[in-house]
């Protein structure tokens, strides 16, 4: 570890914040900055002390901090200890765990990419025995989603090919591994907003949202001081509860009072579909606003990726409070008590920071990943993986690829089925199927929430399931692999394996960490099934 100074303060050890990214990046072996540090100051996970001007922090509480997430002793407890805990791939960033592409569009159930590069990756290393897919190679993700295993099969020149039963999840994958003139697609961006801007000025809503943050700001510094409230309400000396309440009943006055004086429209018309529902008035005005514009761009790339930012764009924009953004309950009109940023926050009344702010980031991604690309065959395909020609439909899109499909086969599959009773793949992107006219397909998803888990949608999980592999296995190598990352929870896999004629050869069971919903403290694990031909 480093040589570190310590300023005298009683029995604390406190050292500035460089020195601190420093240490904390040695302690849990991955990379800490001054700003993940400054983040833990700002939000009272730990205390902030000052010597002559300079900022500094105790190393015992940062140590404290950081034990109390060593989870690996605990969790084998009660998980078993037969949890991988290198397949937790803790060691890794945030930043890391959502690298270039991957971060283009939020969506739910995907893996993280370290998980796919362990087990597509040639490169041996202390943890891994086995080698099962090499450069040249063609691999298959049957429930594609976002497009994950395609992206990093692509980093590590394995050619690879995605199946979803969703437009909207193969226009993401496409985005993601297809090449784009990005010089073209920033001059269009710049162009749509300006127009954007342009059609704001016929607005007020610009005006009262400033003078809205404006009148929060000042409210926010004098009730809830930063990090000093959220100490407070950690030591229970605040009863957050009753104090947020009081103090959100005291800002609906300031905001009913803008809310008059700019002659502000909330609620929309109708109240009919999601964009009906979920969306301010003003923001939805916008939404279609930039929509129309997107129908008049002749460059179809371009308005594809457009319309993935656009998306992105509307999802973030939603009428729900911080803390609901992965489930939404009920619509927010006004400002409301954010327990996750511990002060009073506000819904948004115009698209226009978050458009700017995913225009940047998706260029950049995308040219960041321009720079890892291979050249090998990427290809994603909408199709019901129970009964999709894959050759044929490849070679629609490629017949070069088609007949290296055709000749070479699939060296096997990576994949992450959905998991029975969780998830309703489509409804959690409502808003794009009815931005862009997308046919939605639910009643074709496998084991989707709207079917609950009880005993009929189990079996017929364990059918569908079975069904794709038994499609797939058509298009397969003699000596297969495929992985299969699942929750099994009910035992329904090695049923799965029988029906479609395939043993489980072995499996990886590893903890999840760094889960979006709320339990995500609570132990959690999923099982990679390795399951070969009989």
């Amino acid at each position: 570890m480093q040589q570190l100074t310590f300023f005298k303060d009683e029995d604390k050890k406190l050292i500035n914040l460089k020195e601190a990214s420093i240490w904390a990046s040695q302690y849990i072996n991955r990379k800490v900055t001054i700003a993940n540090i400054s983040y833990l100051i700002q939000y009272g996970r730990i205390a902030k002390y000052e010597n002559n001007g300079t900022l500094l922090i105790d190393i015992n509480e940062l140590k404290d901090y950081y034990d109390s997430f060593s989870k690996e002793k605990e969790w084998k407890e009660i998980l078993g200890n037969d949890i991988n805990w290198h397949l937790s791939f803790v060691e890794y960033t945030e930043a890391e765990r959502t690298k270039h592409v991957h971060r283009l569009h939020p969506y739910k159930g995907k893996f993280i990419p370290q998980l796919v590069e362990y087990f597509l990756d040639s490169h041996t290393d202390k943890f891994k025995k086995d080698v099962y897919f090499h450069k040249g190679d063609i691999v298959l993700d049957p429930f594609c989603g976002s497009g994950t295993t395609l992206v990093q099969a692509n980093e590590l020149g394995i050619h690879s090919i995605g199946i979803d039963i969703s437009s909207f999840n193969t226009m993401i994958t496409e985005v993601k591994i297809e090449r784009h003139d990005l010089v073209l697609i920033a001059k269009v961006i710049n162009e749509l907003t300006s127009k954007l801007a342009n059609f704001q000025k016929t607005k007020n809503n610009i005006v009262f949202e400033q003078n809205l943050l404006s009148e929060l700001t000042k409210f926010n510094y004098k009730y809830f001081p930063s990090p000093d409230y959220k100490r407070k309400v950690r030591k229970g000396e605040i009863n957050e509860e009753k104090y947020a309440k009081e103090k959100e009943r005291e800002f609906l006055n300031i905001y009913y009072a803008l809310i008059d004086k700019y002659q502000i429209k909330i609620l929309q018309d109708k109240n009919i579909t999601f964009l009906d529902k979920w969306f301010l008035a003003s923001v939805r005005d916008e939404i279609d606003f930039l929509v129309d514009e997107l129908k008049t761009i002749n460059d179809d790339d371009v308005k594809k990726v457009l319309a993935i930012i656009l998306s992105r764009t509307v999802r973030s924009c939603r009428a729900t409070t911080h803390a609901d953004l992965a489930t939404l309950k009920e619509p927010v009109t006004s400002p409301y008590y954010c327990k996750k940023h511990g002060k009073i926050c506000k819904p948004i009344f115009s698209i226009m920071n978050w458009w700017k702010t995913y225009t940047v980031d998706t260029l950049s991604r995308l040219r960041e990943f321009d720079k890892l690309r291979t050249d090998a065959f990427q290809i994603c395909l909408t199709g019901d993986s129970r009964s999709i020609d894959i050759y044929e439909e490849t070679k629609k899109k490629n017949t070069e690829f088609a007949e290296k499909i055709s000749t070479q086969k699939i060296r096997g599959i990576f994949s992450s089925p959905p998991y029975v009773g969780l998830i309703d793949y489509h409804e959690q992107h409502a808003y794009a199927y009815e931005l862009f006219g997308f046919k939605r397909k639910d009643e074709l998803e496998i084991g989707p929430l709207f079917k609950g888990y009880g005993e009929e949608a189990r079996n017929s999980y364990i059918q569908g399931i079975a069904e794709v592999l038994k499609n797939c296995k058509k298009y397969l190598q003699n000596d297969y692999d495929i992985f299969l990352v699942a929750n099994d929870k009910f035992n329904l896999y090695p049923k799965i394996a029988m029906l479609s004629r395939m043993k489980i050869v072995d499996r990886f069971e590893r903890p999840v960490l760094n889960r979006v919903e709320k339990d995500r403290n609570s132990a959690y694990s999923e099982t990679i099934f390795h399951l070969k031909g009989i």
